[in-house]
């Protein structure tokens, strides 16, 4: 689950990381409030679940409460295009406005989960302010990695060899060792996936301070932080997402026309690179699960039919613990209640898949059914390219 910046800001200071001082607005003359208390200059900041604002205009530098107010009504309300974002954009609803610093110095600082390593990884760089992926794929030297281990926490050497990694010395370079060790501090203590600082300044006095954050928490850890839960902004998530996950379905919207339906991260991610290699685009990630039901295997049908995109349908099933009989039915029931139109391909194996089978033959309805996923894939391709544009 990601937060918006002010939030992953003010869980950061909850552990003593610096952080400039402001406050979120969700109005123009709020804005001019909030810098009017602030006093001097101040950056507005439009609050959405994406990097690169300052690029798409979303973050300006105001000299006074008055230029502020108007920043803050040029930037409410638009829709807000970076690379993070896609061509569609975000809305902006809420912004942040807070002091302007005399920044001289910019780094990077995150904390992640590294599965390869399978331990958490904290990482460093002098080249802060940069999109950390293009620094990572052009200059890999210049980020600087601790891993940590789990039980054993962050330790005080770690978080000064990272400090003196990226350049710093003298009073800097103890105040952003500080910061490094709060900063895992707050990622173990939330059940963080993802924390990132980016940028981590020096002002010119010498100060450290989080100029940027964003945090990622961990769906699964929810139950533990209801405090945290209670952050979670649906306005800024995908709308399909959002209702698949009331049912217990994990769904993801991808850019394609072949809609996916599949049980297993394992089973989906391969479906759809098979797709791919079929000439292909899934439309997206639907994972039902092992254990779905009809009544769920209903909910995903109709969700995954809600992308307009959508000109082919794919159902790649193994009946493990979802039997075949229980995905056939659910599948009959969702094309007849929702008037299905686009083509159905069905590829399935495992317990009474020929139950299965001969509910769908007996169906009435107009399903092809394939032996295996290249085949199914196939089908599916070929139907979408017959099917008309959405």
């Amino acid at each position: 689950m990601k937060i918006h910046e002010y939030q992953a800001k003010a869980l950061l200071a909850r552990h003593d990381v610096a952080v400039p001082r402001g406050e979120a607005v969700f109005s123009a003359p709020e804005a001019g409030a909030v810098a009017r208390r602030l006093g001097g200059r101040v950056v507005v900041k439009a609050q959405i679940h994406a990097g690169g604002r300052g690029k798409g205009g979303g973050v300006k530098v105001a000299g006074d409460a008055a230029e502020a107010e108007r920043i803050a009504g040029e930037i409410l309300g638009m829709t807000l295009v970076t690379p993070q974002t896609g061509p569609g954009g975000r809305v902006v609803r809420r912004l942040l406005v807070e002091e302007a610093l005399d920044v001289s110095t910019e780094l990077y600082l995150g904390v992640l989960v590294d599965r390869s390593a399978g331990r958490p990884v904290m990482m460093a760089s002098a080249s802060g302010g940069m999109d950390i992926e293009a620094v990572a794929a052009a200059t890999p030297e210049a980020i600087y990695r601790v891993h940590v281990h789990p039980g054993l926490g962050l330790a005080p050497f770690q978080a000064r060899r990272l400090a003196h990694a990226v350049g710093l010395t003298g009073r800097p370079a103890r105040e952003a060792a500080a910061i490094v060790g709060r900063a895992w501090d707050a990622f173990a203590a939330c059940d963080a996936s993802l924390v990132e600082i980016n940028p981590l300044v020096v002002t010119a006095a010498g100060a450290v301070l989080a100029l940027d954050a964003k945090v990622t928490l961990d769906d699964n850890a929810l139950f533990r932080h209801a405090d945290l839960a209670d952050l979670r902004d649906p306005a800024e998530e995908e709308p399909l997402e959002t209702e698949a996950s009331r049912h217990a379905l994990n769904y993801i919207r991808l850019d394609g026309d072949i809609g996916c339906m599949v049980n297993g991260a394992g089973l989906a991610m391969a479906t759809m690179d098979i797709i791919k290699l079929s000439g292909g685009e899934p439309a997206n990630f639907l994972d039902v699960g092992g254990g779905a039901n009809a009544d769920q295997i209903r909910n995903a049908f109709r969700i995954l039919l809600s992308d307009a995109q959508v000109r082919a349908v794919l159902i790649n099933i193994f009946g493990g613990i979802l039997r075949c009989d229980v995905l056939a039915a659910g599948v009959i029931a969702a094309v007849r209640e929702l008037g299905v139109e686009v083509p159905v391909v069905m590829r399935m194996e495992g317990t009474n898949v020929e139950e299965g089978r001969r509910m769908l033959e007996d169906s009435g309805l107009n399903f092809t059914t394939a032996d295996t996923m290249g085949e199914a894939a196939r089908h599916a391709v070929a139907a979408a390219g017959q099917a008309p544009a959405p």
